[in-house]
């Protein structure tokens, strides 16, 4: 009898549809921004489809999308994680009229649909709760950074969705750290440290009857990264709410940006480096040629040859002891311009003179060895 009420309950349970999905219940979006809302539903549903319904009562909402059927208006998607047992529903390009109830569901083939609704609530102005990014990655044993902007009062929270919550200013979630603290007068911030694999999950802010659901992904710290926080931050409320997945876009352009900056730099720097030493080298070389060729224009050659010719004092007669005799051989500067070959003028020769002063006695004969030859030799330039 026992077993058979037992039964009956979780019949019931499954009908109505009782810790069979959960999500959060109430969300504020501010108009043109979108929204992702977590659907964690029971192990025993994992192969069957997920659906998102439209409608203040459950007997009158409408489907707006399925797992096996996109929806081809873009407005509304759905994607199911069957390894962490959550589909995730979207609504893009939010305007007032969005404002009502959905509903969570799971189709069940010859029974009532598991189902659990939420109410979506979109403002003009700025939402009375808010995040800049729905999705925030950090890396294992870092810590992440949330900033929750609101504009109501009542109690804050921080609460995992398939888990506990932390309402105090520190506590720990599945033995992660939890730091919760007021930054500002419509701020405050909740701090993951020592984070985990396991730490990665939906989470959600609450203040007052409002949550909104973040996503926090783990991985594991790259070998040649140092350590890495990434942290939501809140500086234009405008852009609040973006679509899953531009934390993780932007987080891999960076490290993209980073690998090409790096290698690009260096190699800038080695072609710098190297037309340095061209330029020097050749400043250095074209100085050496302009030293040898002035050199070699202002180079002079003068040979100057003196002979002093001996004679015994036997030989030499009364005649020649009064002749005094000079001999002078004179090399011209070389000319800076090439004359042509085998051509030759006057001004390239130069001739000795020899002067002989006059003799008051008869000219004599002189002896053999007081004979002088004189040459004269052409320079060539």
């Amino acid at each position: 009898m026992a077993t058979h009420l037992l039964s009956v309950l979780l019949t019931l349970a499954g009908l109505t549809g009782i810790h069979s999905i959960t999500t959060v219940r109430k969300v504020s979006v501010k108009a043109g921004g979108s929204i992702s809302i977590p659907c964690l539903y029971d192990a025993r549903y994992i192969n069957h489809v997920k659906c998102l319904c439209h409608g203040d009562y459950w007997n009158s909402c409408s489907y707006v999308v399925k797992t096996n059927q996109p929806s081809l208006s873009g407005k509304f998607s759905i994607s199911d994680d069957t390894n962490q047992r959550i589909f995730i529903v979207t609504i893009n390009d939010l305007v007032v009229r969005d404002t009502s109830y959905y509903w969570c569901a799971v189709e069940i083939d010859g029974g009532a649909d598991v189902r659990e609704y939420f109410h979506l609530s979109v403002s003009r102005g700025m939402s009375g709760l808010n995040v800049v990014q729905q999705q925030i990655s950090g890396f294992n044993r870092g810590h992440i950074t949330i900033r929750c902007h609101h504009s109501i009062t009542g109690q804050i929270k921080w609460c995992r969705l398939d888990g506990s919550c932390v309402e105090k200013q520190s506590g720990s979630i599945d033995g992660t750290p939890v730091t919760i603290k007021r930054s500002a007068p419509n701020i405050f911030t909740v701090t993951m440290s020592e984070l985990k694999i396991d730490s990665s999950g939906w989470y959600w802010c609450a203040k007052g009857d409002l949550q909104m659901p973040v996503r926090v992904t783990v991985r594991e710290r790259p070998s040649t990264t140092s350590t890495i926080s990434l942290t939501a931050t809140t500086m234009n409320p405008i852009k609040e709410n973006r679509v899953p997945g531009t934390a993780d876009r932007q987080w891999s352009k960076s490290i993209y940006l980073k690998t090409l900056i790096i290698p690009l730099s260096l190699l800038i720097f080695i072609v710098m480096v190297t037309l340095f030493i061209w330029w020097m080298l050749r400043r250095r070389k074209q100085a050496k040629a302009e030293s040898s060729a002035l050199t070699k224009d202002e180079q002079e050659i003068t040979y100057s040859d003196v002979w002093h010719v001996n004679r015994t004092s036997g030989q030499r007669s009364h005649a020649e002891s009064d002749v005094d005799v000079t001999y002078s051989t004179v090399a011209p500067k070389q000319h800076r311009t090439v004359q042509r070959q085998n051509q030759v003028s006057d001004d390239d020769v130069t001739y000795s003179t020899v002067s002989i002063k006059p003799e008051a006695q008869p000219k004599v004969e002189p002896n053999v060895q007081s004979v002088i030859y004189t040459t004269v030799s052409q320079h060539q330039n």
